[in-house]
């Protein structure tokens, strides 16, 4: 990027910090890394040179305060500092691009809905070549069966998987983080034990980048 590149305002600045902390939903601060992706920027730019070189400036003017958390240094709005957002906000001045929580959502039901017809199809052969192992007479050597055990908890597993990134995920919301626990709203109040089933039941429900590898 040219070293020209209209630089970030200090108030977008202080916006993709207060955004990315909210949405870590734990401790407090957040590293630069993580302050570049809520502002939607490369880490090798000149942009994000810019928002290095700003960051000390705003800790400097009480906007900001710096600390360290397992090594790594992180930063988050001092009180004058969200005063400032706030004011900024109110003036319309800040306009963050899509947060990485909804962008992960919204490529998540892109997908599903490219992908969910080929992944029916694929499970209904699954089901059919079952069916058809079933009925050979004599019946077929056990390895059939174990191969299409592992077949068909891929790829129910992947369809399950589908199903919920298209019509169960909800859309996330900047105000919140999009906390996941594979617990569904009201299920807080069901037994511990149920509780722990679902949550194993659900494990990889949002991974879009296994569906195609191999079981």
């Amino acid at each position: 990027m040219s070293s020209h590149a209209e630089p970030i305002p200090d108030e977008l600045i202080l916006a993709a910090i207060d955004r990315a902390v909210r949405h870590r939903g734990r401790d407090s601060g957040v590293p630069r890394g993580l302050i570049y992706m809520h502002l939607a920027i490369p880490s090798r730019s000149g942009k994000a040179r810019h928002v290095y070189r700003r960051l000390p400036v705003l800790e400097g003017a009480g906007l900001l305060i710096r600390s360290r958390r397992n090594g790594i240094e992180v930063w988050e709005l001092t009180s004058a500092g969200r005063r400032r957002l706030r004011a900024a906000t109110r003036a319309d001045r800040v306009v963050l691009p899509e947060s990485p929580q909804h962008r992960a959502w919204r490529e998540a039901r892109t997908l599903a809905g490219q992908e969910i017809a080929r992944f029916r199809c694929e499970l209904d052969r699954g089901l059919t070549s079952a069916h058809q192992a079933l009925r050979i007479e004599p019946p077929a050597v056990s390895d059939t069966f174990f191969e299409l055990a592992q077949q068909l908890h891929r790829e129910c597993r992947r369809l399950g998987s589908a199903i919920y990134c298209l019509r169960e995920w909800p859309e996330p919301r900047d105000a919140r983080p999009d906390s996941y626990e594979n617990l569904n709203p009201g299920e807080e109040n069901l037994p511990a034990i149920e509780q722990q089933r679902l949550r194993i039941l659900r494990v990889g429900r949002r991974g879009i980048a296994h569906w195609d590898s191999a079981a």
